[in-house]
């Protein structure tokens, strides 16, 4: 079997146009949903919602927030599940593989014990919903024994458990607050309700070495959605860099234009810090979780994208009572040519204008 061998550039093209951010732009949102696979949500907003801002990087200012609700709660050609907005027909995979790694202890013995309370929240939905989770008695027979901010959160906890495995559905939201219902009313008619595990395992790879261009088979579990594929693809060295990668076929030897894009920190392109250093160069932290003193780059600084490389990190916040989008620093990974930073403030000045904000900031050099 043939194993490719790529140069970085290369590979760092094909890591750049699987996630859609060369040129030129996609148009249409489900499609780049279904591309990526995933938006993942968060509710930090310092400048914008995580999911709005990886949709604005592909798309630009055509975007606006009010169209990925509709796709989800009005439409359903997309739908939330715990944590990330997804593409429907990647439904029966995710709940394949939750349900097949079902042995984790706490897990498995809390929902047994709690099988009455299980019961009563399918017939209360059933019967009203959709319900927000306040509106759903808690008649646990035993706690959710976290000892974090789960402590004791048994209902939001339930939900979650049970929507995780495909037995509830989130149905809308209220601000921040979640609708829940039964799956039936809110899924698109005709998914496979069950999916055997090897086959789940294999298409979700396939998928997210589809959105991802080029990873690593295997590696240490990182939090949250896995960036590893598996035997997905076909077999690749990348110069400079330890071991092998599995990379997409269809993206070899397509003709590359780079563009500009500012990305959000949960944006899939850096997720991987480990594939964003050996394949970009690239170290970023997102530094939220930082004392104030301890950030090098910001609160929530957004990594700089320009052409096939990763520049730099924008420091900036939306002040939204003022108007301004305030640029407290742009780090630059390596000094900017003139063409880098025009292009650089170029996309800050689309990013306020979608916004509706005006850019405050330093005196440009």
């Amino acid at each position: 079997m043939t194993v490719h061998r790529l140069k970085k550039d290369e590979a760092r093209r094909i890591a750049v146009h699987a996630q859609l951010l060369d040129a030129p732009r996609p148009t249409d949102l489900v499609d780049v949903v279904e591309r990526l696979t995933l938006l993942q949500i968060d509710p930090t907003a310092a400048i914008a919602p995580s999911a709005d801002l990886v949709l604005w990087s592909r798309l630009g200012s055509t975007y606006a927030p009010a169209d990925l609700t509709a796709a989800v709660e009005s439409d359903r050609a997309l739908v939330e599940t715990v944590a990330f907005i997804r593409s429907p027909r990647d439904l029966p995979a995710v709940i394949a593989e939750v349900r097949g790694a079902e042995t984790h202890h706490s897990t498995a013995a809390w929902l047994a014990v709690n099988e009455p309370f299980r019961r009563d929240v399918l017939a209360l939905l059933e019967k009203e919903g959709p319900l927000l989770s306040r509106d759903i008695p808690d008649t646990s027979v035993a706690p959710w024994p976290s000892s974090g901010w789960t402590n004791n959160r048994n209902v939001t906890k339930m939900l979650e458990l049970l929507a995780l495995r495909g037995d509830v559905a989130i149905a809308g939201r209220r601000g921040r607050q979640r609708y829940w219902d039964l799956p039936g009313r809110v899924y698109p008619a005709g998914l496979p309700t069950t999916l055997d595990l090897d086959a789940a395992v294999r298409h979700r790879n396939e998928r997210r070495l589809a959105a991802l261009g080029i990873a690593r088979p295997g590696g240490p579990q990182i939090p949250g959605e896995t960036p590893y594929v598996g035997d997905a693809g076909e077999e690749a060295v990348v110069e400079g860099t330890p071991g092998t990668w599995r990379v997409h076929p269809d993206y070899l030897d397509l003709p590359f234009t780079g563009r500009t894009a500012l990305l959000s920190p949960f944006d899939r392109l850096i997720h991987d810090r480990v594939r964003a250093e050996q394949l970009f160069g690239y170290e970023y932290v997102l530094e939220m979780y930082k004392p104030r003193d301890k950030r090098r780059w910001g609160y929530f600084a957004l990594p700089v994208l320009h052409g096939d490389r990763l520049v730099g990190k924008l420091d900036a916040t939306a002040d939204r009572k003022a108007g301004t989008l305030v640029v407290n620093a742009i780090h630059q990974d390596a000094r900017f040519s003139k063409a880098v930073t025009a292009a650089v403030h170029a996309e800050i000045d689309d990013l306020a204008t979608w916004l509706g904000l005006e850019v405050a900031e330093p005196a440009r050099g």
